[in-house]
């Protein structure tokens, strides 16, 4: 089930506020716990804190640490981009968020609002966070200041963003419109919504707009001579008094903002007078300018006065402060208490809440991003520790690897190799690697040894194998690694930097052997795209596969396709899609695909299939319209080493996408492989998806 909504915006002061406030109200009515988030908040002043999660914290008792509430500032993100460490944010922010989402029944996250950045960056922000969040998408626009095509133009680009990236979108929300275009706006949003995506208006609500007598005080740094308790009281406008009282009087309006010099008692009594006099508006309060304060007779009359406004002394000049005060935006504090609640009752009037709702609990996530992917395989590699041994424990690559993991306490790592020789290249390559937090092995002088000659000689003796073969066995690390498995000393093994892929492999086929069942050790590939993760198989082991082993390696990585987390479509590649393709090859395909189907009819599977007709959905469709997995193929099956070898290394070349694995497939314990050709993040990853392996997922 869903679990969150991210509140999206187009541009600054869109009024996102007023819509957080009313659907925090709505969800708390539908569930107890609900939790709230910020990805990237501005930056806020030393010892200051952000106004709006303290508002909402508040406002509606939420027991959320602060700290918990947002992952990055702003000048942070800034830091990192320039720096070139963009996946570092989406991380983080992710972590995060998960951390929110484990502790409450419900999160509401807030995007992104940049002030002084393009709404192009901040737009492109939101949807990258809400993709690799996983969660759907309310889109706010502002009517301020737009024709009816110039909003219907910016919110259809929105709306074609999000879906164009998979990103659910459950309403858009025309905001701050004129009442009287209220209809017009529902209108132009449905002429291009889909049925399933929610439209409102919400008209402009002006007291939501002007800013109080406490906010004016912030910005100017004013004194309050009189009035303090008043200082929640809206302004509607100003004026400036700088002409006879008799004149000024004729310009007030309903709450009124009196800025005038400090010495001009005459507009100072004249507008306090009309505060309580029946024949005029009220007044918010008055602002005193120039550093001028009335003459004491002034100030004690006033003092005695039974009903006063606040009354606010400013260093600047008349012309400066009535300048500031209009370039204002106004903010809803935790203790503008008439602004929260104008806030909910206006949502609630203008957005049907219940039907809103069910549309955020009815979602379901389309697939999984590879920053999503990335964080769950961290995840559940800390749920339960597991000791990875690396046979080669003199290579530059293991070892930065190793304080990587090592750093991030998420295995227990063990180095085959001579200490000595290791602790050099530590510290000649200035590796930051605690030995304290990493177990370091010589197979030929470990305590291991003679017991591990003598259990594969016993393992292995009916093969011809005697004791001097199994002692010169045991000195080779692929041999030893994969013995410590066997005895339970290691949970699973990661060679191959060093090591070919059959020195890898051979030991484990002789003794760790194949899972019941299994005849065929195959391996996968977790190619981590621009938006998605696909699994590819097989792209590593076995040569010429037949229609037999193929259907076998269709289900095993369908399985662990499903223990990743990704639910598995089975494309059955070849040349050919559907019927209309003849040959040995084809043949042996469509073969392997009704194997499957025979074997495991639970299973979504579609082949023979050409690989465009698997992942395009256009393509998929006009080909094979009919199919459950046309278009949309999570585990890609490659009919044999050659071409799922090459497929594979090209996606990876030409489009940047991160490739996980190999992980082999089969095995009664995990042992897999790497290409010799690997980098760090390579190694990296294939020992957190071994950790994985190794708790039986």
């Amino acid at each position: 089930m869903n679990k969150g909504i991210y509140i999206a915006t187009l541009e600054p002061d869109s009024g996102k506020s007023l819509v957080s406030l009313g659907l925090m109200r709505a969800l708390l009515g539908k569930t107890a716990k609900v939790g709230y988030f910020r990805p990237i908040i501005s930056d806020a002043k030393t010892g200051e804190r952000d106004n709006h999660i303290d508002t909402v914290l508040s406002y509606f008792d939420i027991d959320m640490a602060y700290e918990q509430t947002y992952a990055f500032t702003h000048n942070e993100v800034v830091k990192k981009r320039n720096k070139n460490k963009g996946g570092e944010i989406l991380d983080g922010i992710i972590e995060k968020y998960k951390q929110v989402e484990a502790a409450y029944d419900f999160v509401l996250v807030e995007g992104t609002d940049f002030s002084g950045e393009g709404s192009v960056f901040e737009f492109d922000v939101n949807v990258l966070i809400a993709k690799n969040l996983g969660i759907p998408v309310v889109i706010i626009s502002s009517g301020v200041g737009k024709s009816k095509e110039e909003m219907m133009g910016s919110m259809q680009m929105a709306y074609n963003a999000f879906s164009q990236k998979d990103v659910n979108v459950l309403a858009l929300i025309a905001n701050k419109i004129q009442p009287h275009n209220l209809q017009i706006a529902l209108d132009g949003m449905l002429e291009f919504l889909p049925d399933s995506v929610a439209a409102f208006a919400i008209p402009m609500i002006e007291k939501l707009g002007n800013p109080t007598m406490k906010e004016i005080v912030r910005e100017l740094n004013g004194k309050v001579l009189f009035g303090e308790e008043y200082l929640d009281n809206e302004t509607g406008n100003f004026g400036v008094g700088a002409m006879q009282l008799s004149n000024y009087l004729n310009h007030l309006k309903e709450n009124t903002l009196v800025i005038t010099p400090g010495d001009r008692a005459d507009i100072i009594l004249g507008a306090l007078q009309a505060n309580v006099s029946s024949n005029y508006p009220r007044i918010s309060g008055i602002i005193l300018t120039g550093g001028l304060l009335p003459e004491d007779t002034i100030l004690r009359l006033i003092d005695g006065l039974s009903q006063v406004v606040p009354m606010i002394s400013v260093e600047d000049g008349t012309f400066n402060v009535a300048n500031r005060i209009g370039a204002i935006k106004s903010n809803i504090y935790a203790d503008s208490i008439q602004k929260v609640e104008t806030s909910i009752q206006t949502f609630e009037k203008y957005v049907p809440i219940d039907k809103l709702i069910q549309g955020v609990i009815d979602f379901t996530p389309k697939g999984i991003t590879p920053r999503m992917f990335q964080y769950s395989l961290l995840q559940r590699a800390k749920q339960s520790r597991k000791r990875i041994v690396l046979p080669e424990g003199h290579d530059e690559r293991i070892l930065q690897a190793a304080e990587r993991l090592s750093a991030l306490n998420i295995v227990d790592i063990i180095l085959l190799g001579d200490p000595e020789k290791i602790q050099e290249k530590i510290i000649q390559l200035s590796i930051p690697l605690d030995f304290a937090k990493v177990e370091v092995i010589n197979p030929i002088t470990s305590e291991y040894f003679n017991d591990f000659v003598e259990t594969f000689y016993e393992l292995r003796k009916h093969k011809n194998v005697n004791l001097d073969i199994a002692r010169d066995c045991m000195t080779d690390v692929s041999y030893f690694g994969t013995m410590m498995i066997y005895k339970n000393l290691a949970d699973g093994m990661v060679s191959g930097a060093a090591h070919t892929t059959q020195h890898t492999i051979r030991p484990a086929l002789q003794f760790i052997k194949t899972k019941p069942g299994v005849s065929v050790v195959s391996s996968v590939f977790f190619m981590c795209l621009e938006d998605r993760v696909s699994v590819f198989g097989d792209c590593a082991i076995n040569p010429n596969p037949t229609a037999t082993e193929l259907a076998e390696i269709a289900i095993s990585s369908a399985e662990s396709s499903l223990a990743f987390g990704i639910e598995p479509k089975i494309a059955m590649l070849s040349y050919s899609s559907g019927t209309s393709g003849k040959g040995e090859d084809v043949d042996r395909v469509r073969e392997a695909t009704e194997i499957v189907k025979r074997l495991r009819p639970d299973l979504k599977i579609e082949g023979p299939i050409q690989y465009d007709a698997a992942v395009d959905m256009s393509v998929g469709k006009s080909k094979l319209p009919n199919s459950e997995v046309a278009g949309q193929a999570t585990v890609l099956i490659f009919p044999d080493l050659n071409t799922g070898n090459n497929t594979y290394k090209a996606v990876q070349r030409e489009t940047g996408a991160l490739a996980i694995g190999p992980m082999l497939q089969g095995l009664n314990k995990p042992v897999n492989d790497l290409s010799r050709g690997c980098t760090v993040d390579d190694i990296f990853n294939t020992v957190i998806i071994t950790a994985i392996q190794a708790q039986g997922l």
